[in-house]
C-alpha cells in the first residue's frame, strides 16, 4: 500500500491504534509539563503496554514503568515505535529498528517531525510510518473522545459507543465522515488533501 503522508485515511491510523498494543516511546519524560509525558500517561491509561525509552533516565520509574536507554533492550515484541525526537535524529531511531529480531510494525513520528527518507527505508522493511501525527490526538479524534472538548472530530454517530475494552474508554470504531459544518474545518481539511 502507497501512503500519502500528508493525508492519512483514518482506516490506516485506526488499524494502527486498534493492533498497536505494545508501544516504546523515544523520547519519553518523566517532565510532567512535556508533550511525551502526557502521550506517555493517556496511551497507559487506555491499556496500552508503553515503555519509555531514554538513556538519561535508564532504569528509573516513570508511573508504573521503567525506562530502557534503546530499543534494543527491551525484552518483549514491540508493536509501534513513537519518536519524539527531531527530524534528523530519525534515521539512526530506523537503523535500530531494522537490527531487532522481530521488528516493529509501526513506526509513529510525532508532531513536527518529518523524515522521508527515513520513512521510506522502514516502508521498503514492511514498518507502517506515521509522520506529524500524535497517537494520543488521533485516538482522541477517531473515538470521538476529544469532541467532549468541543472540538469536530469528524466522527459522528447517534449510536451508544459499544463498552469499552480494558482500559480504554471509547471505541476506535466510530464513523469517520469527510467535511465538517464550519468553514475552518473545511478549509483545514483541503489543505491535507
Amino acid at each position: 500500500m502507497t501512503v500519502n503522508h500528508g493525508s492519512y485515511p483514518d482506516d490506516y491510523i485506526r488499524d494502527i491504534l486498534r493492533n498497536s498494543r505494545t508501544i516504546a516511546m523515544i523520547g519519553a519524560s518523566p517532565n510532567t509539563a512535556r508533550p511525551s509525558y502526557f502521550v506517555f500517561k493517556y496511551l497507559l491509561e487506555r491499556g496500552y503496554d508503553v515503555i519509555p525509552v531514554n538513556p538519561g533516565q535508564a532504569g528509573k520509574p516513570l508511573l508504573s514503568r521503567r525506562f530502557v536507554a534503546t530499543i534494543a533492550d527491551i525484552d518483549k515484541p514491540i508493536d509501534m515505535v513513537d519518536v519524539f525526537r527531531a527530524s534528523d535524529r530519525i534515521a539512526p531511531i530506523v537503523d535500530e529498528m531494522l537490527a531487532l529480531r522481530s521488528r516493529p510494525m509501526v513506526m509513529w513520528l510525532q508532531l513536527g517531525v518529518r523524515n522521508d527518507s527515513a520513512a521510506a527505508r522502514a516502508e521498503a522493511a514492511g514498518i507502517k510510518v506515521v509522520m506529524d501525527r500524535c497517537p494520543k490526538i488521533e485516538y482522541g479524534r477517531l473515538s470521538s473522545e476529544i469532541a467532549w472538548m468541543g472540538i469536530n472530530s469528524r466522527t459522528l454517530s447517534a449510536k451508544r459507543p459499544p463498552p469499552p475494552v480494558g482500559l480504554q474508554r471509547l471505541s476506535l470504531d466510530r464513523q469517520s465522515l469527510k467535511g465538517g459544518t464550519t468553514a475552518a474545518a473545511d478549509n483545514a481539511v483541503m489543505k491535507r488533501d
